[in-house]
């Protein structure tokens, strides 16, 4: 009999851990718990779910307890408005919560921890970024200085960490990443999202889009974030890695919305809005060392990954 592996999901409500339940429950290896904040998840067969507040020691300590694996994915995290006029929210809750739970890992000796970072430390480039280009002397974009520096505290927590006793740490600087469950409100989306409303909802034969398009992006459909996930957790063996996870592709904002409209088959008008909040920088990855640690490369073309997001979109959002 296969010895199942006790794994806590934190963030299982948000965009990421949503999938990252739905794929983990599929697993005959793993015994899956969900941690939620405000809201539980629909049932979902052989998924236990506890509601927690991670910012409070005794309750992420407890939910650690007992576990093999902890995938974290809980953050406070919104789009381009909120990271332009209220940038403090991502930094305090961020902190706390995480070096709680790595504590918590530690100390309760979790065999795995699989962190979400992002990549808003990096800078503005037209070249594929490597791991190695994070310098920390360099300026940081003043937009994104805040998340941007928490991410990579939370980043040396893992590696400080694993340092220190038997649990392994994986920090997964991933890119745009897009698909099923992501946020589809123009308050809270990126910029996947955000456009994905505007051309399902439009009425009038035009969608006006924030900035002046010029913005690249790499963008990762979420099967495939899911498809590193497993392969780091099934074939790490080193104490601590930090990973790019990307399409090493760039695509910019106007290419993406483009692609968006002529995959739904309406016929609109692009318009940019250049009073509006966005964010002049480009940016892909290099993502030759996933490629070289885990065999892992991205499965899902833009076109692809847009047209299964907008069959998720027609199937479960309500317009």
């Amino acid at each position: 009999m296969v010895q199942r592996k006790k794994v806590l999901v934190c963030g299982a409500s948000g965009f990421i851990g949503r999938n990252t339940v739905e794929r983990l429950a599929q697993r005959d290896d793993m015994e899956v718990t969900a941690a939620y904040l405000t809201r539980p998840l629909p049932e979902i067969p052989g998924v236990r779910q506890i509601r927690i507040d991670l910012r409070d020691a005794a309750q992420a300590s407890e939910a650690v307890r007992g576990m093999d694996i902890l995938i974290q994915a809980a953050a406070t995290t919104s789009g381009s408005k909120d990271i332009v006029s209220r940038p403090h929210l991502h930094v305090t809750d961020n902190a706390v919560l995480n070096s709680l739970l790595f504590r918590a890992a530690h100390d309760h000796g979790v065999g795995h921890v699989l962190f979400f970072s992002c990549t808003i430390m990096y800078p503005s480039s037209d070249s594929a970024l490597r791991e190695t280009d994070f310098d920390a002397n360099a300026a940081m974009n003043p937009r994104y200085f805040g998340g941007g520096w928490t991410k990579v505290y939370l980043e040396k927590m893992c590696e400080f960490y694993s340092g220190l006793g038997s649990t392994r740490f994986t920090a997964m600087r991933h890119s745009n990443i897009y698909g099923a469950h992501d946020k589809f409100d123009l308050e809270r989306s990126h910029v996947f999202g955000a456009t994905m409303t505007k051309v399902m909802q439009a009425s009038d034969g035009r969608i006006s889009v924030w900035g002046p398009g010029t913005e690249r992006r790499d963008l990762l459909y979420v099967d495939d974030l899911m498809d590193f996930l497993e392969k780091a957790i099934d074939l790490q063996k080193s104490p601590y890695e930090l990973v790019n996870v990307g399409c090493g592709q760039a695509v910019s904002v106007k290419e993406l919305v483009t692609e968006i409209v002529a995959c739904s088959g309406k016929e609109l008008v692009i318009e940019h809005d250049l009073t509006k909040p966005h964010i002049p920088s480009s940016l892909f990855l290099d993502i030759s060392k996933a490629k070289e640690l885990f065999g892992w490369s991205p499965k899902t073309t833009l076109r692809d990954g847009i047209l299964k997001t907008m069959e998720w979109y027609r199937a479960n959002v309500t317009s």
